[in-house]
């Protein structure tokens, strides 16, 4: 529920801050480049986090595919190395299957397991992204769940089009507010720089001999010591006709706060010796508490706060810092008891700081603020995945969500055999139709299928030796485009729909050519063992797709966003139901299917068995 409070922030250099209020969240224009997101915690404190930008998440990237490129070489290297040595025996050449079995499994792993895995079961952070500080996190600064990071990156299929300039996803990243490709609007993820920050300077003691403040108001205005500061600290980088032109300029304007500095009225003293006698002074007197000039209110208290809590906040950030390397139980019980009890102080501080500040981003609210968000991240960070949670997922809520989806998996069924039945039809009818929309290579098979038909050899050769490679890439391919039905629901359905149609024109086609030619039987026994399974899981992933269309075209009562977020929970669970068909009908494809010398029924009892698996599941 908190996740949505969060709001975004955004920054224009040398703008003054700006807040307005959009359907209860907080958008706020800070004074510098960055986007930042404000988030909401339980202990009712706002704190913001600064989003990853298009170039640092583009260089993660780019580390994590060469850490991919790595893994693929060093595979291929260690089965080379395994492999037996040449002989007169077939040994070699079954090792050979199994190496580009293994081979083709392990691409599509890295392919779609690397970022979901590593997303999903390391708290938002690839090792590309935990190298630039970068982390995945839930609206509302919670950790990102295995779920999360899978919609996100099953969506990437969309987001990197067209292949591989990712213009979808930058695009989006450009310009969506906080910064979100589809992939992260659609699981609810936004992704964070976790900034080095530097601590806070303790505080400045007072000089020798000089007397304590007569008044309880610093000289100058936060406006004025916000421009004293900048000059000071650019002078070492400005020429000296430059520094001492402003120099001058700024004497001028604080005339009167300089002459009730100590010294500074003395006979031979620069302007610029003046205005650092000032900035000392100021700045010492901030360090004690003391409220800047016309400060009203609660924004009196900032200096205090700052003098008084400081040393109490850096010594948290060495803590945190700790935690953060070495993992929250290093802290033992009692250790965590205490951190937690100084993130709530902490907590309060920032609410106080933020009265305070009056709406200004200071450097302490920033300190303070990625503070805390280091901080909520380690507290609320979900639990772990575990293998009962996966079996689960599998086994129980993933079939279950097929029940509760079957409006949408029967529209995508329809879609699917609707057209097959069309352009079946069309071809039995006219036969030669069929080259206007089925490809040269399988009118081609079908001619030889003539032949295949009368000899027995089965609708495709049957090299029992390759079964494993090409076991393997059906299962890659077929659960590439489940994934691709899926995603392509972003597009509110439409990408979804032409693949199903075109899909079911394909395969209707071909069943109606192989009909034409009276060897239809050819082509089904070779689809019977597998088909059951396949098809199924096609209709289960367009009917993930739908649900995605749905959130955007009927979202009910909800936002489409927060429609988008329910639904690809709910859809996730659908595409991982169609995974586990494929799987078992990719090892049926490969294995079973082209036996040719398994009679029809024998081929149609292993469908009959498949349906009633399916019908358990």
């Amino acid at each position: 529920m908190l996740d949505s409070w969060a709001g975004v922030s955004f920054s224009v250099i040398m703008t003054p801050p700006s807040e307005t209020r959009r359907g209860g969240t907080i958008v706020r224009t800070l004074p510098s480049l960055a986007q930042t997101i404000d988030v909401e915690t339980p202990e009712l404190v706002v704190f913001s986090y600064t989003i990853a930008g298009v170039g640092s998440r583009a260089l993660a990237a780019v580390i994590d595919s060469l850490l991919c490129i790595a893994a693929l070489i060093l595979i291929a290297l260690s089965l080379s190395a395994l492999a037996p040595r040449e002989s007169a025996s077939t040994t070699p050449g079954v090792f050979d299957a199994w190496a580009a079995a293994i081979f083709v499994i392990a691409i599509f792993c890295l392919l779609w397991g690397y970022y979901v895995l590593f997303e999903g079961l390391a708290d938002g952070q690839t090792p590309g992204k935990r190298l630039l500080r970068l982390r995945v996190v839930r609206d509302g600064g919670y950790s990102v769940t295995f779920g999360a990071s899978a919609v996100r990156n099953l969506m990437r299929l969309v987001d990197i089009q067209p292949i591989p300039c990712y213009a979808v996803g930058i695009v989006s990243v450009l310009f969506t507010k906080s910064g979100k490709r589809l992939g992260d609007i659609v699981a609810g993820t936004i992704v964070v720089r976790e900034a080095l920050i530097k601590q806070l300077a303790p505080p400045t003691t007072t000089f020798a001999g000089e007397p304590p403040p007569a008044t309880l108001d610093a000289a100058l205005t936060e406006e004025e010591f916000s421009v004293l500061e900048r000059f000071m600290e650019r002078r070492g980088s400005l020429d000296a006709d430059r520094r001492t032109a402003l120099a001058a300029q700024l004497t001028e304007r604080l005339t009167s706060a300089l002459a009730n500095v100590p010294d500074n009225a003395r006979p031979g003293a620069t302007d610029l010796s003046r205005l650092v006698r000032l900035y000392e002074s100021e700045r010492s007197a901030r360090a004690r508490g003391v409220a800047a000039r016309q400060q009203r209110g609660a924004a009196r208290e900032r200096n205090v706060i700052v003098a008084t809590r400081s040393p109490r906040w850096n010594a948290f950030a060495a803590k945190l810092a700790d935690a953060q390397r070495r993992g929250l139980r290093s802290l033992g019980e009692d250790g965590i008891r205490d951190f937690v009890a100084e993130y709530r102080d902490l907590a309060s501080d920032l609410a106080r700081l933020r009265t305070a500040a009056q709406g200004r981003e200071t450097p302490e609210l920033f300190y303070l603020s990625r503070l805390l968000a280091g901080a909520h991240n380690l507290l609320y960070r979900g639990p772990s995945l575990s293998l009962a949670d996966a079996v689960r997922l599998f086994a129980v809520d993933a079939p279950r969500e097929v029940r509760r989806s079957w409006r949408p998996v029967l529209l995508a069924g329809a879609l699917l055999f609707g057209p097959a039945l069309i352009a079946y039809d069309a071809v039995v009818r006219q036969p030669e139709v069929a080259a206007t929309f089925i490809p040269a290579g399988m009118l081609d098979r079908a001619e030889e299928g003539v032949r295949r038909a009368r000899e027995g050899t089965g609708y495709i050769p049957d090299p029992q030796i390759f079964r494993p490679t090409m076991a393997s890439q059906i299962i890659a391919n077929n659960v590439q485009v489940t994934f691709g039905v899926f995603a392509l629901g972003i597009t509110a359905g439409i990408g979804s729909l032409l693949m199903l149609v075109l899909n079911g024109v394909s395969f209707g086609g071909v069943l109606g050519l192989y009909q034409s030619k009276g060897i239809v039987k050819l082509i089904l026994a070779f689809v019977a063992p597998h088909g059951v399974l396949e098809l199924t899981a096609v209709c289960i992933a367009g009917g993930a797709g739908f649900l995605l269309a749905a959130a955007l075209l009927l979202p009910g009562r909800r936002t489409r966003k927060r429609a988008l977020i329910e639904n690809g929970r709910r859809a996730i669970r659908l595409v991982a139901a169609a995974t586990v068909l494929l799987l078992v009908a990719g090892t049926l494809e490969g294995f079973v299917s082209p036996i040719p010398w398994w009679p029809l029924a024998a081929k149609f009892a292993v469908s009959g068995a498949t349906l009633v698996a399916l019908v358990l599941y």
